[in-house]
């Protein structure tokens, strides 16, 4: 696998169509939720620099874009997917901490949420810090609901009031968590000073 993961800008929106196929792809061939999305609003985000790209030579191998709400005080980790040649291969992993990255780097005081259904995409917000939360943690900005629209199960998150649903939602706040990848033991030395008699004349060591 020759891989690049890329974060995206306008010389990448000529893929906007082929990303939309891949997402209706999936959730048809997985029967979950995922919400749809027009080429036109992924074209918006990778020309604004909020996803990443992830290609082998030219061909598409993945994906995921970043979406703000509640005056960027909210962020989403969303539409992240995989064709199905390079599944099984460790690329989900690396798109997911590539967009969690750039969202961290872009948003740096904002909460980043993510709701999912797969097992495989809560294992991966788990290793990076995320906690599971009720829908109420989450962000309130109706836009975001509105994005569920597209989804085979929004009824079912309609019948709760938008409280609850298939997906499970999880949150990372970066101003009540640690700094991921810091070793507890990355801590600076100080080399003690040794005083030694010699001579009669003291020396440090």
């Amino acid at each position: 696998m020759n891989v690049i993961i890329h974060i995206a800008n306008g010389d990448y929106t000529g893929y906007a169509q082929k990303i939309c196929d891949l997402i209706y792809e999936s959730a048809q061939a997985r029967g979950t939720g995922i919400a749809k999305r027009s080429a036109a609003y992924i074209a918006e985000k990778i020309e604004a620099g909020k996803a990443v790209i992830a290609l082998d030579g030219e061909k598409l191998a993945g994906f995921a874009y970043i979406e703000t709400f509640s005056h960027n005080r909210f962020v989403a980790n969303s539409g992240l997917i995989v064709h199905p040649d390079y599944r099984n291969q460790g690329l989900a992993r690396k798109i997911k901490r590539k967009i969690f990255d750039l969202s961290r780097k872009l948003f740096p005081n904002a909460k980043i949420f993510s709701i999912a259904t797969g097992l495989a995409v809560m294992k991966m917000n788990t290793e990076l810090g995320f906690k599971p939360v009720t829908f109420s943690e989450l962000t309130d900005d109706e836009e975001f609901w509105k994005g569920c629209q597209g989804c085979r199960n929004f009824d079912i998150l309609q019948r709760n009031n938008y409280k609850m649903c298939l997906c499970t939602g999880l949150l990372y706040d970066s101003r009540t968590q640690p700094v991921q990848h810091a070793s507890p033991f990355a801590r600076k030395v100080v080399k003690p000073i040794i005083k030694i008699r010699k001579n009669n004349k003291l020396h440090k060591k």
